[in-house]
Order: C-alpha cells, then sequence, then structure tokens
C-alpha cells in the first residue's frame, strides 16, 4: 500500500465528512438507529455524536484500519460498548438475523460488489429490522449525470474507490430492501458530487 492510501486519503475522507450540511442530514437519520447496530463504512467514528441512548451496542465495520484507529480514540468513551472490526462490507462477521439496524453513510459509493454488500447487511438484519442510509449518488438531471459519468473513472483513483454515478435507491432495491422513506437534494457545492439520498427501508416481504 502507498502513502497516498495508507496515511493521506484516510485524513481527507475524515475531513471531507466533518463539515456542517453533512452534520445536518446525520441528525436527520441517525436517532432512529436502536439496539444492536452495525455501522457499515464506521470511518473514524463521525456518527457516533448522533446516535441516542436507545442504541445496545454498536459493531462498528470498515476495511481502513487507518481510520478504525481514528474510530478508536472516538469510542473510548461512547455511552454504549463499540466493537470495531477491520473487514470489508461484502463479508460481515455476524450472525444472520441478529442486528436490529444496520447504518450506512456515505460509504456505498466505494463498495465494488455494492449489491452483495446490501445482500449481507439484509443478511444480519432481523426481519422486523432497518436500514438506514445516507448516500451521495447519481443526480436526475441528464447534464450533471454526464458528468458524473465522465468524472467518476478518475474520482475512483482519487477517492479509494468511489464512484459518483450509482443509484442508490435501486441498489437498495435489488438487493431485497423496501425503502419505506426517501429524501434526495443536493448538498451546498459541486453537483455532480454532492446529490444525495437518505431515508429508511426494511427487509422486502414481497411474495
Amino acid at each position: 500500500m502507498g502513502l497516498y492510501p495508507k496515511y493521506i486519503l484516510p485524513r481527507l475522507i475524515d475531513v471531507g465528512c466533518r463539515n456542517k450540511d453533512a452534520r445536518e442530514l446525520r441528525k436527520q437519520v441517525l436517532p432512529a438507529a436502536k439496539g444492536h447496530v452495525v455501522e457499515v463504512g464506521i470511518g473514524s467514528a463521525l456518527n457516533l455524536p448522533y446516535y441516542s441512548s436507545d442504541v445496545v451496542h454498536l459493531y462498528g465495520i470498515d476495511a481502513s484500519s487507518e481510520l478504525l484507529q481514528m474510530a478508536r480514540q472516538k469510542t473510548e468513551n461512547a455511552p454504549f460498548p463499540v466493537t470495531l472490526v477491520n473487514q470489508t462490507a461484502e463479508k460481515i462477521p455476524l450472525r444472520s438475523h441478529s442486528v436490529d439496524t444496520v447504518v450506512m453513510t456515505w460509504v456505498l459509493c466505494s463498495i465494488a460488489q455494492d449489491i452483495t454488500a446490501l445482500q449481507e447487511m439484509k443478511r444480519i438484519l432481523k426481519p422486523n429490522g432497518r436500514l438506514i442510509f445516507l448516500e451521495h449518488g447519481l443526480a436526475p438531471e441528464p447534464k450533471i449525470q454526464f458528468w458524473q459519468n465522465h468524472l467518476t473513472p478518475i474520482w475512483k483513483r482519487m477517492g479509494g474507490g468511489c464512484c459518483l454515478n450509482k443509484k442508490i435507491d435501486e441498489l437498495i432495491s435489488r438487493a431485497g430492501f423496501r425503502i419505506t422513506e426517501l429524501h434526495t437534494s443536493y448538498m451546498p457545492g459541486p453537483k455532480p458530487m454532492t446529490y444525495v439520498y437518505r431515508g429508511f427501508a426494511q427487509l422486502d416481504r414481497s411474495p
């Protein structure tokens, strides 16, 4: 692993996800997490302040040992137990149907096998469990999509695999979830990078 992905990129991710607008969006969805919670792509644990007292245990999954080291410093005094696991999202080391809530914020963009990862999230959720998502992805306007599609190859190399052009709601549905609430909007900044999907989903029980 080179200098950039090991030392520079984790700090860029940490700083880039700290802005005021991201904090406001976190406040709108994260307090709904409850029970045994798995956060996929916990990163440097920027979501931690927004969890409520309804959380019993938080399992933080991340493929970056450098970001987990940052998370470790923040979670030492958390108001609930936190277990950090250095693992990719495509293979979550937890029992099936053992989790009340799965959280993913700004992570699906960088997961190469996104459907596999979402199906893992589905596997570990209890039948009445909930997926909370806050992700950036494909915008609705063709002009913005044009730039997202053309910028994604270089953006992936710079951003640790981050894709600008994933249609988040379609991916979630394809993996076997039913979206129960969905809000979309632009955050301030360049439109190809700032179209956000946020909401909630449950296991799809359609026949």
